[in-house]
């Protein structure tokens, strides 16, 4: 599209995580008209630590915000999958993108945060929950739940697993249960018994567990994650620290050692969901993104990634195409072949053994048996 035909775009975000914060950064720089709208009436994200590829950070590097991130994060060479008592399976360095060679370590919160900042004043309108849109062809009309009423030329749904936009235009697909147990804390490195070395991210498997740290040396702390195959599909189980303890039960002893040491109170506990793939993304005027699109399960680390990399794409399409309709297919036509690859390989975290012990005589809907897989990278 020209330059001043962006410009004259209204653009509406639904969802202020980490797509929708990025969507808004890059279509903004296109000079349109950009406006968010977040539920929560205050931005707080839980969980622990992720990593952004080399492909993101040449992103942030595009947008003019990548000093803003590296700033909080931790750059890391490589990755390395252990067996449970620390026998080495594989290390490698990560896919490196251009000049990006390194993928930076940070805490989520901190990640959202440096991505708000960069947003202009105002852009961002909390305590907006979405509860209809209605979508007119070339225009939508969204109703929040408090009462307000806007158009939109274009509107971007970044709501994340549970989307609206996705739920009343696109599909009525909900969360599939995965048949696994996500427990997530942020430790000092003084209680992780010596296991933060470096900034490098390391995968400890066991039978049915698996364990990640990954090292936030600049915050001096660790985050430890123990991602463990579990029939109980309550979104937010309850465990016990015993329970927890169980799970790595047979794992390197600092790593049980690190489990007993928690408090229960600052652990996330909760089961793990993704979606299975959307066929189509977009109307004339209306496209999704991110976990609404695509969500997957993390073995892959891709997730906060493939959000960051559907932002730039998406802005690389209004850019490219003639009309918004046909930015909208290219977009889709671009990314949607590298996400659904992403939610295939992410859903083979498990050998079929495994599976059986936990699901006897049948598999959680998303599970399929596969060998490990080293974490992939997407191609933006």
């Amino acid at each position: 599209m020209k330059a001043e035909d962006i410009k004259n775009l209204n653009i509406a975000i639904i969802g202020a995580g980490y797509g929708g914060a990025a969507a808004a950064k890059a279509l903004s720089l296109l000079g349109a008209d950009v406006t968010v709208y977040e539920q929560a009436s205050q931005m707080r994200e839980v969980g622990a630590g992720i990593g952004l590829r080399p492909a993101t950070m040449h992103r942030f590097r595009q947008w003019g915000i990548f000093d803003t991130i590296a700033k909080v994060s931790s750059p890391s060479d490589y990755f390395e999958i252990l067996t449970a008592t620390g026998d080495p399976i594989m290390k490698d360095t990560w896919p490196e993108f251009g000049e990006q060679t390194q993928t930076h370590l940070i805490h989520r919160g901190d990640f959202i945060e440096a991505l708000l900042s960069v947003l202009p004043e105002g852009m961002v309108h909390l305590g907006h929950k979405l509860e209809t849109i209605e979508d007119k062809g070339g225009r939508s009309v969204l109703t929040f739940t408090n009462g307000k009423t806007v158009e939109a030329d274009l509107v971007v749904g970044a709501d994340g697993i549970k989307s609206v936009v996705r739920e009343q235009l696109f599909s009525i697909k909900g969360p599939v249960f995965s048949g696994e147990h996500a427990y997530r804390a942020v430790i000092s490195t003084d209680d992780a018994h010596g296991m933060v070395v470096d900034d490098n991210l390391r995968m400890y498997m066991g039978r049915g567990t698996k364990v990640y740290l990954l090292p936030l040396r600049h915050r001096n702390q660790m985050s430890f994650d123990i991602t463990a195959l579990c029939p109980d599909s309550t979104w937010a189980p309850t465990i016990t620290k015993d329970d927890l303890v169980a799970t790595v039960e047979g794992f390197d002893e600092r790593i049980v050692n690190i489990a007993r040491g928690l408090d229960m109170d600052t652990v996330n506990v909760r089961a793990v969901y993704d979606i299975d793939p959307v066929d189509t993304w977009h109307t004339d005027s209306v496209v999704l993104m991110g976990d609404a699109a695509h969500s997957m399960l993390h073995h892959q680390g891709q997730g906060a990634n493939s959000a960051i990399e559907d932002a730039g794409a998406l802005a690389d399409a209004l850019t490219e195409a003639s009309t918004v309709k046909d930015a909208l297919a290219l977009f889709q036509a671009s990314r949607k072949p590298v996400t659904d690859e992403l939610q295939r390989i992410s859903r083979q975290g498990w050998t079929e053994d495994e599976v059986n012990d936990v699901f006897p005589g049948q598999k959680p809907t998303s599970q399929k048996p596969a060998t490990v897989n080293a974490p992939a990278q997407s191609k933006a």
